[in-house]
């Protein structure tokens, strides 16, 4: 993203903002463009929460899981914040122009956006609500290159997140882009209590060493020695697959992890191996 005229934004009321932005993880030189801030509790940036919930909506309306705008505001903006990427209207592509249906007295559009809000666990962990691009509308030759990606690295390194746990859909190329942030742990492979019984919640302790590997394919170095198989598959396909590893993980087996670098070698819909880590006492 070193078009001058993107901008990553932080959407975030005041009292939310970060003193020391990427202060955890300084050796990351991803974002050299100054931090677009906007303000959601000023009514004149209504037009700006606008273009975002289109672009979610458009992006998740299909799958019948697009966000009301109350739930936008009151269990996003309020305790969290939103981060993405932004275009100078005034040289947006044609293509987007059509897509988004923009008015030409905005300054910016956002491109992505990506809602982080954090948590009271002990932990520190934040929670990756949700991620979304205008990648997921355009055809493949006026997309905006690992936009998607980029746009959740912005936020955990602007939030200086240690911990992150987030929710997806088993099947969903989601699954390849949330595991390669770190060790990717499976909290529940079988989760009832939301709409969709097959998400998976997982937790990620951020590794930006590792961030690199998701555009080069180059397989993450180092997991083989810090990961021993557990001896058995989880299976997308298969409702009773994930159900007996959701079991296990009731039980207090694990902790349990997906190797990112599987997610990229296999279909979406493949089996995958699920391994524990070397490094880490069992739980009891």
């Amino acid at each position: 993203m070193r078009n001058p005229d993107v901008r990553p934004y932080v959407f975030v009321r005041p009292e939310n903002r970060i003193d020391k932005p990427g202060e955890l993880h300084p050796t990351l030189d991803w974002f050299p463009h100054e931090v677009l801030y906007k303000n959601p509790l000023q009514m004149d940036e209504v037009t700006f929460a606008d273009r975002i919930l289109t672009l979610e909506a458009k992006a998740f309306g299909p799958s019948g899981m697009a966000m009301p705008r109350w739930v936008f505001y009151d269990c996003a903006i309020v305790p969290g914040f939103v981060a993405g990427f932004a275009h100078r209207t005034s040289t947006l592509p044609k293509a987007l122009k059509s897509v988004l249906a923009v008015e030409d007295t905005d300054e910016w559009t956002p491109l992505s956006l990506f809602i982080i809000i954090p948590t009271m666990s002990k932990k520190g962990e934040w929670v990756a609500h949700n991620l979304c691009s205008v990648n997921s509308l355009l055809d493949k030759q006026d997309q905006f290159y690992g936009i998607g990606y980029l746009s959740k690295a912005f936020g955990l390194w602007y939030a200086n997140v240690k911990t992150c746990c987030g929710m997806t859909q088993w099947g969903s190329p989601a699954v390849r882009l949330h595991a390669h942030y770190g060790d990717f742990e499976v909290l529940t492979s079988y989760t009832p209590v939301h709409s969709y019984s097959r998400t998976l919640t997982y937790r990620v302790n951020i590794d930006t060493s590792c961030w690199g590997t998701f555009f080069t394919k180059n397989l993450k170095e180092g997991f083989g020695d810090t990961h021993s198989p557990a001896g058995f598959m989880v299976d997308p396909k298969s409702e009773q697959s994930l159900i007996e590893f959701q079991r296990r993980l009731e039980r207090g087996e694990g902790p349990y992890y997906i190797d990112g670098n599987e997610t990229i070698q296999k279909g979406l819909k493949d089996a995958l191996n699920v391994y524990t880590s070397r490094t880490e006492e069992p739980k009891k």
